[in-house]
């Protein structure tokens, strides 16, 4: 499959293909007739497929850039260059001849004839001795098969290998003739007589741990060109009983079948560190024992653990996909404790290749002199060698420290953890969504108990804190698992994970607050709210539902402060890993961000590493420290996300889970569309019949009436007093202040006060005003409410607000409501009025306008009405054409009677 081809085998299958879709279906599914892929090994095929080709563009494009720059740099030069290399030319061969015409003065006619029969007779001495030695080395290869042979039935394994080596170095002596491929062909064949006559003894000597004799075979294997067969053999042996331990054990979340009855069924979680000791105690074994036998043991050992991490079957990233299949969208909190076993163990094999350096600092010189094979031995790489062993440096005779650590320091020595680490790397990189998902199920479970029963409605707003409880409990986990996790690299995903989960938690309660009155009262009553208060016109459903919707209001404020402090602890969070993340770019090698360079390389390498997160941790590293100032207006929230914004470059942090203030202030006016319906719901019930009331449609004109004398004077008559429906609701709103009066005090209708439906915005620029500087920061318009205080900001003193201007903002907006009803649903159902009717709606709707002013409430379309009711007949039809446009005009004209 895809995951199994390097970076350069997929670039040149790409360039060799001639149809894409054809390339992408032979790289993800070469073997048409195998069993089909499964979903999870397909979607980390693909991924891989990605990032691989991500990485090849991106490598292309930097070597195009750099190639383009070296050429941009280099043409404008090229000209002078070559002429000036044609001068220094033509001034060196005019130098040369002068040079050569004085030598030929310089030196007599017979001593130039002696020099040069000198140099003939040395050019026939060295073409002599050339052709003496390639005789010689003829001679030696047309016995080598025989003597070979003798050696190796003689088990003199060591002068077989030995003369093998000689030979081998003859090899040049024959490039580009005819006898290259035979001799070729013989050496090779010799070599894999003398290898397999030593398999066996070698695998024994494995085996029973002779280190001596292991140190013999792989002088013997490295003088015939087969290192690399000795380590297979090595590796293969000593890896056996540790791929035996993962092989043999199945695993109750992971395997099928599972386990046998009657034996100890065990999670990967449990089993994984019961294999990395197994492991582990094979690394120490082998620190003792490498060093006996190989001329680089840190190396080598660090070939044995990849050797072991691909050996195992089931394959590590076959398992952590079955962790998924068996525990769906909580498999997160099952992979990370492998994950730390996995740390663990790197750290403490890092620890052993520590030792293994050192050993080779106090290693003495002649402890493995013959290991380096004869002088001027050159080494010849198998082609079944290893990708780790195949990419490593020339061997150093030196083993010094220096050398040893230098050698190491290279990407391919780190090629054990990065094979140990990959298989977790799609996950890290899918980290953001993966976290939604345990979020998601943890909210499921928390609301699973309330979806069984029916809850009360005294219960509610408690419930709602209660819940919020364990939602910001199950979130202050997710923080910790994205350290643990991915070290910082998920940040971009926890915020938008943390975000979402908030909001549809939120969103949840928000769909079940009810817009009209409850169904059944309960133990809320008239007297309930106070003696002062019972000549108002609700009954105790009213103030049942008065109640629940100021509690879910108070709840809803008692979350917004709770996600205040909780996003105050998730920004130092982050303040912490963009803190690492700089001194790791600082001083990378004191400073590592992952528990290996490995994990930290692999972890670099991804998308996870994007501009976002650089983006985010920069934003959260350069916010004010204050944490009082942790509580941003949420009317400079709206449409915010995870970028840049303006309240940063006031001193006030950018915050970080937008869409979950928003989804709180969502649920906040809900509430406050709910009490308000209750507040309203005796004046609507006044209006119901307002509009098909008999006073539309009474005859006769009050506005003609008039009182003759004998001089002929006109009297006016009084003004009509106003409708009984008018004056209940004009009674209703002015004992609305009485209510607040009550109320206003109580911190939950000071809550979010911008999202109150037509607030006066006066009232919030005075709000505002009074949040300034200097006062508590927690009153601005929005947060809207006093402040508790509470950790986060432990000495700050909480600053009240003005309950009159609380009070205002409600009445302000309850009076704009009603007469929004009024003017938009109630006046235009009137059918018909006449002349009286129209009298008597505008004398209404001036005792009504009077009302509300006392109330500071102006309402443009209310003095529109009363306008264009005034209207005689004869106005009303003159103006007619100019008002087309006016909405309320045209209906006034339908109800009078003056469209044509």
């Amino acid at each position: 499959m895809a995951y199994l081809l390097s970076t350069t085998e997929l670039i040149n299958s790409l360039e060799d293909s001639t149809d894409i879709v054809s390339w992408i279906n032979d790289t993800l599914a070469p073997d048409a007739a195998a069993e089909p892929v499964g979903l999870t090994d397909l979607d980390q095929h693909v991924n891989h497929l990605v990032s691989t080709l991500d990485l090849a563009c991106e490598d292309t494009s930097a070597q195009l850039e750099h190639i383009i720059d070296d050429v941009s740099r280099g043409v404008p030069r090229l000209t002078y260059d070559l002429h000036f290399m044609k001068d220094g030319a033509a001034s060196l061969q005019s130098v040369l001849v002068q040079v050569t015409e004085r030598s030929r003065d310089a030196v007599p006619l017979s001593t130039r004839t002696a020099l040069d029969r000198l140099q003939l007779l040395d050019s026939i001495k060295s073409r002599m001795e050339a052709a003496r030695e390639v005789l010689r080395e003829a001679e030696s290869w047309s016995t080598l098969e025989l003597e070979v042979t003798s050696l190796l039935a003689e088990k003199s394994y060591a002068k077989a290998a030995e003369r093998l080596s000689e030979a081998s170095r003859s090899m040049a002596v024959f490039q580009n003739t005819p006898e290259y491929d035979p001799r070729k062909t013989l050496m090779v064949n010799l070599q894999n007589q003398l290898e397999a006559a030593l398999s066996s003894a070698l695998v024994a000597a494995i085996n029973i741990h002779d280190l001596a004799a292991c140190r013999n075979y792989f002088s013997i294997f490295a003088n015939i060109q087969r290192e690399s067969e000795f380590r297979n053999y090595y590796n293969g042996s000593r890896r056996a009983s540790v791929v035996a331990v993962w092989q043999d054990t199945r695993i109750s979340d992971c395997d099928t079948p599972p386990s046998t009855p009657g034996g100890t069924s065990q999670t990967l979680a449990e089993f994984v560190p019961k294999f990395y000791a197994s492991f582990l105690a094979l690394l120490n074994v082998e620190r003792t024992s490498i060093p006996s036998i190989f001329p680089d043991p840190a190396l080598t050992l660090s070939t044995l653990i990849s050797s072991v991490l691909s050996a195992l079957q089931p394959t590590f990233s076959q398992r952590l996909a079955s962790i998924f299949a068996q525990y769906g969208d909580s498999a997160l909190k099952e992979l990370i404790p492998v994950f730390r076993s996995t740390e663990e163990f790197a750290s403490s094999a890092d620890n052993v290749m520590e030792k293994i350096r050192y050993s080779a600092v106090f290693a003495s010189p002649m402890d493995s002199p013959s290991l380096e094979g004869p002088p001027g031995h050159s080494r010849r790489r198998s082609t079944r060698l290893s990708m780790s062993w195949r990419a490593a440096p020339p061997r150093s005779t030196s083993s010094g420290l220096l050398a040893s650590k230098s050698a190491l320091s290279l990407s391919d020595d780190l090629e054990w953890e990065h094979e140990l680490f990959q298989p977790f790397l799609d996950f890290q990189v899918d980290y953001g969504s993966l976290e939604r998902r345990l979020l998601d199920h943890s909210l499921r479970d928390i609301i699973s108990s309330d979806t069984r029963d029916r809850i009360p409605d005294s219960d509610r707003a408690r419930l709602l804190r209660e819940r919020a409880v364990d939602v910001f409990s199950v979130a202050e986990d997710s923080v910790s698992r994205c350290t643990a996790f991915t070290h910082g690299y998920g940040a971009v995903g926890l915020v938008r994970a943390l975000d979402g989960f908030f909001q549809s938690f939120i969103d949840m309660w928000t769909a079940d607050v009810r817009m009209g009155s409850s169904t059944s009262a309960s133990a809320f009553t008239q007297s309930a709210s106070g003696e002062d208060l019972s000549d108002l016109d609700y009954t105790a459903e009213d103030w049942s539902d008065f109640q629940l919707s100021l509690h879910l209001l108070s709840s809803a404020r008692a979350v917004y402060d709770r996600m205040m402090v909780f996003e105050t602890k998730l920004r130092s969070n982050l303040v912490q890993i963009a803190t690492t993340f700089r001194l790791a770019r600082n001083d990378p090698s004191n400073f590592v961000i992952a528990s290996s360079k490995g994990e930290s390389q692999l972890l670099e390498q991804s998308s996870l590493n994007s501009a976002e997160l650089h983006a985010l941790l920069e934003r959260v590293e350069h916010d004010p420290a204050h944490s009082k100032e942790a509580f941003l207006p949420p009317s400079s929230t709206a449409g915010l996300r995870h970028g840049a914004h303006p309240a940063s470059q006031q001193g006030i942090p950018a915050p970080l889970l937008v869409d979950a203030r928003e989804g709180v202030f969502t649920f906040a006016k809900a509430c406050q569309m709910s009490l308000q319906g209750t507040i309203l719901s005796p004046l609507r019930k006044h209006l119901a019949s307002y509009a098909a009331s008999p006073l539309w449609t009474a005859a006769g004109d009050p506005k003609s009436k008039r009182t003759v004398t004998a001089n002929e004077l006109h009297v006016p008559s009084f003004s009509l007093s106003p409708s009984e429906t008018v004056h209940k609701i004009s009674e209703g709103l002015l004992n609305l202040p009485r209510l607040f009066d009550v109320y206003a005090d109580d911190d939950a209708l000071s809550f979010s006060l911008h999202t109150l439906p037509h607030v006066d915005p006066e009232i919030l620029k005075a709000l505002s005003e009074q949040s300034a500087p200097g006062t508590d920061p927690s009153t601005s318009p929005g947060h809207g409410h006093k402040r508790r205080q509470s950790l986060s900001a432990p000495k700050l003193t909480p600053t009240p607000m003005d309950p009159e201007l609380v009070s205002s903002a409600w009445l302000s907006s309850l009076g704009h409501t009603l007469l929004t009803y009024l003017t938009n649903s109630v006046l235009p159902n009137i059918t018909t009025l006449s002349a009286a009717g129209a009298a008597q709606l505008g004398s209404d709707l001036g005792y009504l306008s009077t009302i509300v002013r006392a109330l500071n409430v102006e309402f443009e379309d209310l003095d529109k009405w009363k306008e264009y009711t005034d209207l005689d007949d004869e106005e009303g039809r003159k103006l007619m054409a100019e008002r087309e446009t006016d909405a309320i005009f045209q209906n006034m004209c339908r109800m009078r009677g003056w469209s044509r």
